[in-house]
């Protein structure tokens, strides 16, 4: 009966050490948990007032994109935007600049690739450069971190050429057309024409602004048509005037307030 009496002691106090250690696995593994998730674990779009400035400092290289940083990036490449191969490290980063005189456009850009996580939070600054004829030209650009996960972007937008890798419109852009790209998209290349609006594609193929034109007209229900840019084989697409109200409503969450200007008097009437 002692030896009984002792065993069930030990085994008691062995059962009540492994509770502990169970109860420890379990506090810590929430704990780090939760700082996880405190830490701009941007994938979560949670947005932190604190500044970002390394890419050490957020945790969204790891697992899936967020698929609205996928959506900004389509604008982006649809318009001025382009994305880099980075050789050393391995992975992709989207480069992203405009005309000085589109700073708050730019500033707003990079706020929503800030605010995910995908650059540093410090503003872009005005630089100057050497334009044609000797022309200053102020530029505003930024670029955002590289990411492995973006070389897949990269695979399906640029092709090997003998002349080096150009930009081409990618299969799965009907995936990824969508209110927010459409929204990026116009603020970089589009303009207000008459009491229409102009997308310029001219560094797209005939056949891809075919493209293009057919999925906006099938997956929005927007009247545009492709149409000559006044250059030998170049392209804009134009949506006529009573399509613009119904563009407008796709992307007015999106839009820049500098840039509404870009739809004309008709959204004053909406």
């Amino acid at each position: 009966k002692y030896i009984a009496s002792n065993v069930f002691i030990l085994m008691l106090i062995l059962n009540v050490n492994l509770l502990y250690i169970i109860y420890d696995i379990i506090y810590n593994t929430i704990l780090n948990l939760f700082k996880l998730y405190k830490k701009k674990s941007t994938n979560n779009l949670i947005l932190n007032h604190e500044p970002i400035l390394y890419r050490k400092d957020v945790t969204n290289y790891i697992g899936p994109l967020n698929s609205d940083i996928i959506s900004i990036i389509y604008g982006t490449l649809l318009g001025d935007g382009n994305a880099e191969k980075r050789t050393v490290v391995g992975g992709t980063r989207i480069n992203i600049y405009q005309e000085g005189s589109h700073k708050s456009y730019l500033l707003y850009l990079h706020s929503l690739f800030a605010n995910l996580g995908y650059c540093n939070t410090k503003i872009p600054n005005i630089t100057t450069r050497l334009g044609n004829k000797g022309k200053i030209r102020k530029i505003i650009r930024f670029s955002t971190w590289s990411y492995h996960s973006f070389n897949f972007i990269y695979q399906a937008w640029y092709i090997k050429t003998n002349k080096g890798f150009i930009k081409i419109l990618p299969k799965n852009i009907e995936y990824f057309l969508n209110p927010l790209s459409m929204a990026i998209w116009i603020m970089d290349d589009g303009r207000k024409v008459g009491e229409g609006l102009k997308i310029a594609t001219n560094n797209f193929t005939s056949e891809e602004v075919d493209i293009l034109v057919s999925i906006i007209t099938r997956k929005f229900n927007l009247k545009c048509v492709k149409q000559s840019s006044g250059s030998k084989n170049q392209y804009i697409i134009y949506f006529w005037k009573e399509s613009i109200p119904d563009l407008w409503n796709l992307v007015k969450d999106h839009i820049e307030p500098s840039m509404k200007y870009k739809f004309g008097d008709v959204i004053s009437n909406i």
